[in-house]
């Protein structure tokens, strides 16, 4: 896993004013946590944090006033609902060799088996615990001829070397149902519109 280098600066103003003054200059207020140190309120480039962003779990090198450098990971990241841009970041402080516990999204490769089947992602990220240094982007599950009742539990995901599941070995990662006909239904009830019209 690559290593995302961002400048960051500290920052003494807080509240809803200064938030909205930092997205004005095109940066995204913030805070550092971990480690039971106290937490470290930050000001980053938005631009950058955006592109770092599209990598799920990505590792921050953070340049913090150009003083000290330090490794983190997003935790909770808020977007404006509507436009989409980044309103504040929580990130959290992690070593090299140290384990975290995070989110990795799942994948799907392969088709179903032939058949009106619909395939649900009742978890669409897997939580494991992995070497800060070393998450995984994804892991990838094969459907491929999968019908309906079938699913694929979290201990048959295939998980890289060094990665611990984070969640119950059979709790249920994707399922396949059954599309159901909905055509039929419907004309019942347009037929029996017309009758009441009638």
């Amino acid at each position: 896993m690559s290593e995302v280098k961002i400048s960051a600066a500290t920052r003494s103003e807080f509240g809803k004013g200064a938030a909205r003054r930092i997205r004005r200059d095109n940066k995204v207020p913030g805070v550092l946590y971990g480690h039971g140190s106290d937490p470290i309120h930050l000001t980053l480039p938005g631009h950058e944090l955006l592109l770092a962003l599209r990598t799920p779990n990505v590792l921050i090198a953070l340049d913090v006033d150009g003083k000290t450098n330090e490794l983190a990971i997003p935790k909770s990241v808020q977007r404006d609902p509507i436009k989409g841009f980044l309103e504040h970041v929580d990130l959290q402080l992690v070593k090299r060799g140290e384990t975290v516990t995070v989110e990795i999204p799942v994948q799907t490769e392969g088709e179903l088996a032939p058949g009106n089947f619909l395939l649900e992602h009742v978890l669409s990220a897997l939580p494991v615990e992995a070497e800060a240094t070393h998450i995984p982007e994804q892991v990838t599950v094969s459907v491929q001829g999968l019908e309906a009742g079938a699913s694929v539990l979290a201990k048959d995901v295939k998980l890289p070397n060094g990665v611990k599941l984070a969640v119950e070995d059979d709790a249920v990662v994707l399922q396949v149902l059954a599309a159901q006909a909905e055509e039929p239904a419907a004309e019942g009830a347009t037929e029996g519109d017309e009758a009441a019209e009638a």
